[in-house]
């Protein structure tokens, strides 16, 4: 088997001319600054390890060498700039070949000549002659410091050659090579192993970073000098501010820059605070480099991604009180330079940013107390239209520039709830649109034209009634591109659509003709025409809603509702966003996204030209705009909380934020500055990735086909991924934040769905996703060509049903006789009934069997249609944790078929059920059944086998002939149990038993060094296994026997899962297909060796 594609940690960074490069599992990957970040190679260095160092030869010219370390291997790369670019193109050194030492190394420098000096382990420092076959020129053994964990190396003679150490017990430790017998100084101060070390030999300075979560720099001079070695060397700084260990440090000047697993990378200033946080990775950071030339700095972490860090000053955020007229009700943005305030007392005021000035714009005595504000730039910026509400039912409409010609309309007989512009799609640039909310939830939709030195005009287009409840307004509003729809969010969280069809207008205008114009208000407005307002509205018919989805974003209300694209988004003071379609003339919910955790309040989505993202909300007091693809704040403001009046304003040259505190108007104005973090290499998981699952192959023409994989990880998100062999990298498509604990287990149903229209020739089917806390999430992925798009394949995300077992037990009668249900139970495994619908049982639903950690088996059915997912069965025959599940289906000569399951517990015991009746009553009562069904009884296991002496890490069946079945386990003792089963039915006419009898054993006791953790059957004479020894293992099977024939080392750590498949090549060759998941992402691929004669199987 060979490796075809990799995503892992990235363990190391350097910089080598205008070429950054990172060190991510065995390969080193190479981007070429000067091409804005571009991909300029990736190649394969080191065999059995990761590569945990990367330094540059010193000079300049048309290559740079860099020697790549990690484990007990070296290798030396050339990078070359060649090309009119300056292509950055790895090559190897030294004929190739990857030098194997005899101890770690920790350290790498270039000497004088071209030669390495390495620190090793146990304290070893040399010099080694890297060409030719490699050979040792001198070296030392330091002793007297214990366990090492890191070194940083000083001076490029052995006579100045230097060691300083990080111990595993705390103190630094520094040696000379030419003195090695006893270490020169100690400094002592961290309180746990220092993880990372760098030296800055013009200044004499050394920085430490520790497992206690410090970072310390020491003045400790030339550490290879001829001086008095004695001293313990001061510590000048001690920085506390990461969450979590530091795994690395480097020096910018006298100042450092450290990078932790808590995901921040920090730089301190002088007296120890911290000067600039960065943060965007997933996970845990590993490495940090500085560029010499132009101060970028670049990060890499546990997720996999690489970010370069362009450098900006940090501007501190003040907000500046503005001293208002007024105490202040309402503030509104009109551009980043103009802020209007409402007073409480209801006088407008505007305040220019350029002339510092507060002016008036309208007198208390025009909107009065409990007035409502809102604005809208006309197109070009050459006039803003305002409309102000007031308590009694009035609105006020005018253009800012010419306050004195407003139109004032009586609309309601109650206070105006709500006021709102939306741009639609049939006016002209010099009109819009206004919606306003009045008492008992009815909303009124106004066309307002602008025109120059008059009052506008206002046409009155349709009357809406919102459904009842506590508060009754509308809070957003938007027109449907798709035409005469109208969308709506209400203050209880739900969403309207409505009819706005040209005939409603054309109603509207046939009665709303005041003063002879056909305009509902002319300039000569009076009492008479705003009583008039209140008869003219009641002509036009009270549309009710076409779509309800009632409560939607929960109780506290839809903030915004954005058209982008074919696809409708929503957001809530809820803190998530969601996805929604129009499917004729009803709304489709699609998706749920949670953008960061802690964000409680979402008020609205800006879509960037560059294809970015961006998130405006609360976190906790402070105003956030959120970066979905950097994953970082761009802007966090201190103001409170949303709950007072605000406002935010962009454009392509600043920003500005306003809001309320104490009754005066805050600003913040903050010039727009080019992205400081771009995204070199895309993150995947923060934490373990602990299930993978292939959906398939999108075919690109003229290009190898994308394959598709989803994963689950310990960071509670599933993503769906393309990983190309062309690239050997990921690229993230979505991912899903529905689950609140990690994400253990992945199923799929390949069936096609309602919801696959406009993804032709692609990928559709059901996931089933669960893991901690007892949660099942089912979605329908539906993934297909697209050439426009950044990774060429376009992916579609929709949410059908969702499960936990403690809302299940909430629902049960007499629940307080019974024990409940502990909420840490976790879902360990998944597999799909497959073909559950037949002639002699037609049915739309599937079901699912989980593996469940309190020691029970359970079964779902899924009514797709109805969006229910639902208990219809379980078992707690293992009375242990159930670790596997895998189900079946057993077909006989005359069509009879019987569903089975296997599954296996911590205590090394196989079990296998036959189903099929509990399918068919739980089918018969979930027809009928108009409440809660009841879980039935799964009954008794046919037959239980002890496999193995403790818990079964992998379990798969193979169907073999007609009625028997492989069933090969993997176990925590690294042993392999395969047997060989035949089904057969027996009884009468009416009642018809199920036997099993075991054919064939075969036990492997020392298969792999570590837990078996993914096994498969490829054909019934071939047998593929991987362990957590990072080993992938083809066997041979055979009665009574199973022989290894060959053994892959894989670059994944601590294995999770494994999942394989068949291709065809070209010419017609087969090959077997691995992906296997842990601490990264690993895709192999071999030919498939020639099958061996089939003995006949015993009866």
């Amino acid at each position: 088997m060979e490796s075809a594609a990799l995503v892992a940690p990235v363990t190391a960074l350097e910089f080598a001319g205008d070429v950054l490069l990172a060190g991510t599992g065995p390969e080193v990957a190479a981007f070429r600054l000067s091409g804005g970040g571009s991909p300029a190679g990736r190649r394969s260095v080191l065999r059995e390890a990761s590569v945990q160092g990367l330094r540059a030869e010193p000079g300049t010219g048309t290559a740079v060498r860099v020697v790549a370390f990690g484990g007990r291997w070296l290798a030396v790369l050339a990078v070359r700039r060649c090309g009119a670019g300056g292509e950055g193109v790895l090559t190897a050194c030294g004929g190739g070949a990857v030098r194997e030492l005899g101890a770690w190394v920790w350290e790498a420098r270039w000497a004088v000549g071209g030669r390495l000096a390495l620190a090793l382990g146990g304290g070893t420092v040399g010099l080694y002659e890297w060409r030719g076959g490699g050979h040792w020129l001198r070296w030392a053994g330091c002793g007297g410091a214990g366990a090492l964990r890191c070194a940083v190396l000083a001076g490029t003679g052995w006579e100045r050659l230097a060691l300083a150490a990080g111990t595993a017990a705390g103190p630094v430790v520094v040696w000379r090579a030419a003195e090695a017998a006893a270490p020169r100084r100690r400094l002592l101060g961290h309180r746990g192993a220092v993880l990372a070390l760098c030296y800055s030999a013009p200044r004499g300075l050394l920085a430490s970073a520790s497992e206690d979560r410090s970072v310390r720099l020491w003045a400790v001079g030339e550490l290879g000098g001829e001086g008095n070695g004695n001293g313990e060397g001061s510590c000048l700084l001690v920085c506390y501010g990461h969450g979590a260990r530091v795994a690395a440090v480097a020096l910018r000047g006298p100042c450092l820059v450290s990078a932790g697993e808590d995901g921040a990378c920090l730089e301190w200033d002088g007296g120890g605070g911290v000067r600039r946080a960065r943060r965007g990775h997933h996970g845990a950071l590993r490495a940090v480099a500085l560029r010499p030339a132009g101060g970028c700095l670049a990060t890499g972490g546990d997720d996999g991604g690489v970010r370069l860090w362009r450098p900006q000053r940090a501007a501190p955020v003040v907000a500046a009180a503005l001293g208002a007229p007024e105490r202040a009700r309402a503030v509104l943005l009109v551009g980043p330079r103009q802020v209007l305030v409402l007073g409480e007392a209801g006088g407008l005021s505007a305040y220019e940013t350029a002339t510092e000035r507060w002016l008036p714009v309208l007198p208390p005595a025009a909107v009065g107390p409990r007035g409502m504000l809102a604005a809208a730039p006309l197109p070009g910026g050459a006039e803003v239209l305002c409309a102000l509400g007031t308590g009694d039912g009035r609105i006020l409409l005018f253009a800012l520039g010419r306050p004195g010609a407003a139109a004032e309309l009586r609309l309601f007989e109650g206070a105006v709830r709500g006021l709102g512009w939306a741009q639609h799609p049939g006016l002209p640039p010099a009109a819009t649109s206004l919606l306003a909310s009045g008492p008992d939830g009815e909303v009124l939709w106004l066309d307002v034209t602008h025109c120059p030195g008059q009052v506008p005009q206002v046409q009155l287009r349709g009357r809406y009634q919102l459904p009842p409840c506590k508060q009754r307004w509308h809070t957003c509003a938007a027109f449907l591109p798709q035409g005469g729809l109208l969308l709506c969010g209400d203050r209880r969280g739900s969403l309207l659509l409505f009819p706005c069809s040209s005939s409603l207008g054309q109603a509207a205008g046939s009665t709303g003709i005041s003063n002879g114009s056909p305009d509902l208000v002319s300039e000569d407005s009076s009492s008479n025409s705003e009583h008039s307002c209140l008869l003219h509205k009641e002509v036009l018919p009270l549309e009710s809603p076409l779509s309800l989805l009632f409560g939607l974003h929960g109780k506290t209300g839809v903030t915004s509702v954005t058209c982008h694209g074919d696809y409708i988004y929503s957001t809530g003071r809820d803190g998530v966003y969601r996805q929604l379609r129009l499917q004729g003339q009803q709304l489709e919910v699609l998706q749920k996204h949670r953008p960061c955790k802690g964000l409680q309040w979402i008020e609205k989505l800006c879509f960037t030209p560059d294809g970015d993202l961006l998130v405006l909300g609360f976190h906790a007091d402070n105003f956030v705009v959120w970066s979905s693809r950097t994953n970082e704040n761009l802007h966090c403001i201190p103001c409170g909380g949303g709950h007072r009046s605000w406002s935010y304003c962009s454009s392509s040259s600043d920003e500005a934020f306003a809001f309320i505190k104490c009754g005066d108007v805050m600003l913040y104005h903050h010039e727009a500055k080019p992205c400081e973090q771009q995204v070199l290499l895309p993150s995947l998981h923060g934490r373990e990735i602990s299930c993978v699952r292939r959906l398939g192959a999108v075919g690109m023409p003229g290009h190898p086909a994308l394959n598709v994989f989803i994963t689950g990880s310990e960071d509670t998100m599933a993503c769906v991924l393309a990983l190309s062999e062309g690239s050997r990298a990921a690229i993230p498509l979505t991912r899903l934040t529905d689950h609140i604990s990690s994400v253990r287990a992945l199923a799929l149903a390949h069936t096609a769905g309602p919801s696959d229209e406009g993804f032709d020739k692609g990928l559709s089917a059901l996931l089933f996703s669960a893991g901690g806390r007892a949660q099942i999430e089912c979605n329908r992925v539906v993934c297909a060509r697209d050439p426009a798009s950044e990774s060429s394949v376009a992916c579609q995300v929709i949410h059908v049903a969702s499960h936990r077992l403690d809302e299940h037990w909430e629902r049960k009668k007499n629940r307080h006789k019974l024990v409940k249900m502990d909420p840490e139970t976790r879902y360990m495994s998944l597999s799909v009934m497959p073909d559950t619908s037949s002639e002699q049982l037609p049915t739309p639903w599937k079901f699912l069997a989980a593996a469940c950690s309190d020691g029970s088996v359970r079964v779902f059915g899924l009514l797709e249609a109805a969006q229910k997912l639902v208990l219809v069965a379980e078992s707690f025959h293992h009375e242990r944790c159930v670790l596997k599940v895998e189900a079946f289906l057993h077909t006989q000569a005359g069509g009879e078929r019987r569903h089975l399951l296997c599954s296996a517990a911590t205590d090394g015991s196989v079990a296998f059920w036959d189903i099929t009746s509990p399918i068919a009553e739980a089918t018969t009562a979930l027809h009928r059944a108009e409440g809660e069904l009841q879980p039935l009884a799964l009954g008794s296991p046919l037959l239980t086998i002890m496999a193995h002496s403790c818990g079964v890490n992998s379990l798969h069946i193979h169907m073999t002939l007609e009625g028997q079945y492989l069933v090969a386990s993997g176990s925590d003792d690294g042993s392999i149990h395969i047997c060989l089963l035949k089904v057969t039915l027996s009884g009468g006419e009416v009642t018809t038993g199920t036997c099993m009898h075991v054919l064939q054993r075969v036990a492997k006791p020392c298969a792999h060094a570590a837990h078996v953790t993914g096994i498969r059957v490829l054909r019934p004479d071939l047998l593929l296994s991987a362990s957590v020894d990072q080993r992938l293992t083809l066997w041979h099977h055979s009665p009574g026997r199973l022989d290894p024939l060959s053994t892959t080392f894989f670059h994944v750590p601590d294995l999770a899962e494994l999942d394989c498949w068949e291709v065809v090549d070209a010419g017609g060759m087969l090959r077997y297909c691995c992906v296997l998941c842990g601490y990264g992402l690993e895709m192999l691929h071999g030919i498939a060796p020639p099958k061996s004669p089939l003995p006949e199987a015993p009866l």
